[in-house]
């Protein structure tokens, strides 16, 4: 009979396949390329997974959350005050340094602020592209059928250029598989609910991030659901990352393009002893919760539109969904605490973090934003203003 000690090994096992799961995703793009596979580059979450998916290709993330050496060498070309995501971007491609986008047979990229779009213009002088224009208006009245005609232009362009034939079958099996994805992500966020919290955040970070790397959908899905009920079964015996009469800071994090900083800043939330519970935007667990429709009277293309269309990004206006979901999840995960962090020159989530902190007066819970980029010298800064906010927490517990 497996023992305790098994599963608690078994788990770990798991999430070091996770932590794994990018390094294990270059050499499988680099064989799928070389078996004329065909592989899709994007950077964002509005990148129709379903459609690429449909067409038989694999979609993985670009490389763009690292300073040195794609920043330096983007700096020669783009603006040094350019949000460090898009430098990091153009120079993991510039440099060569992003296997994911070498191997790449089309890049697809999204409108979602000015700097993106003009940084497109220069890469579509380095890889073929293909770039969706979003609507800037998240109103199904007013931008559901423009923003659908422009998945449907998405959609032929590939069948025109792979020669694939993507069928409203096929598209009802990836949106199937990739509700299923969302549902896992969905119970992840659930197991910060708990008091303790069943899983970090540095945890689910890292499922999350592994969620684009691990591009065999079924092994994903297995180990995902494995590592879900291990997970629970460790809290419930008390044997989960937290004591169970412990009962850390409950801090919800907010913001986009963060895993450039996880370790000078997610890492130092939880290096000082407070529990990161859930996180809030793009990847929220509101997004993770809506599903694509599968019933058979619907259209795939209008759901898959329809559910694209509610990502809560700022780059739309206006946002009243992001802000209706702050409320709803401070309230049910029972948040300390927020912490906002931004990322230089990210104007739409800078300006946005105002509202986020208006809110989080409104419910009575303490706000701090932290504004920094993916080069060295400002860790210590950062560790300082977040100690000095747990602290400030811990007295007024």
């Amino acid at each position: 009979m497996e023992s305790l000690k098994d599963r608690t090994q078994e788990l770990q096992d798991i999430m070091d396949e996770f932590a794994g799961a990018k390094k294990n995703a270059s050499i499988f793009v680099k064989e799928a390329a070389e078996k004329g596979d065909i592989v899709i580059g994007s950077f964002c979450q509005y990148a129709p997974m379903e459609i690429i998916n449909a067409g038989g290709m694999y979609n993985v993330l670009l490389c763009g959350f690292n300073y040195d050496p794609p920043i330096p060498l983007a700096e020669t070309e783009l603006p040094a005050n350019l949000c460090p995501l898009i430098k990091s971007s153009y120079g993991n491609i510039l440099g060569k340094t992003c296997p994911f986008a070498f191997y790449s047979d089309l890049i697809v990229g999204e409108t979602t602020c000015d700097g993106k779009k003009k940084m497109y213009e220069m890469l579509s002088e380095l890889k073929q592209m293909h770039v969706i224009h979003l609507p800037n208006i998240p109103d199904r009245e007013r931008s559901l059928e423009s923003w659908k005609e422009e998945l449907i232009r998405f959609k032929e362009a590939l069948e025109e250029r792979f020669g694939v034939k993507i069928t409203d079958e096929k598209l009802r099996e990836s949106i199937h598989i990739l509700n299923q994805e969302r549902s896992q992500m969905a119970q992840l966020y659930e197991l910060g609910k708990l008091d303790p919290p069943a899983a970090t955040g540095l945890q689910m970070r890292s499922v999350l991030t592994a969620e684009y790397f691990m591009l065999d959908k079924k092994n994903k899905l297995e180990k995902t659901e494995r590592m879900l009920n291990l997970m629970r079964e460790q809290w419930e015996t008390g044997k989960g990352p937290y004591k169970p009469d412990q009962h850390p800071l409950r801090i919800l994090v907010s913001g986009a393009g963060i895993d450039g900083v996880v370790d000078k800043t997610l890492g130092v939330i939880e290096e000082l002893g407070a529990a990161i519970v859930c996180y809030e935007g793009c990847c929220g667990i509101m997004n993770m919760r809506r599903p694509v429709d599968e019933s058979p009277e619907a259209d795939p293309m209008t759901a898959i539109a329809d559910k694209y269309l509610e990502v809560p990004c700022a780059v739309m206006s206006p946002n009243t969904r992001r802000f209706e979901q702050l409320r709803s999840t401070l309230a049910e995960w029972k948040v300390d605490g927020v912490i906002s962090i931004t990322v230089h020159a990210c104007t739409p989530f800078d300006v946005e973090s105002k509202k986020i902190e208006d809110i989080c007066a409104e419910e009575g819970v303490p706000f701090l934003h932290v504004r920094t980029d993916y080069s060295p010298g400002d860790e210590g800064q950062l560790r300082t203003r977040i100690e000095a906010f747990l602290e400030m927490l811990e007295n007024n517990r």
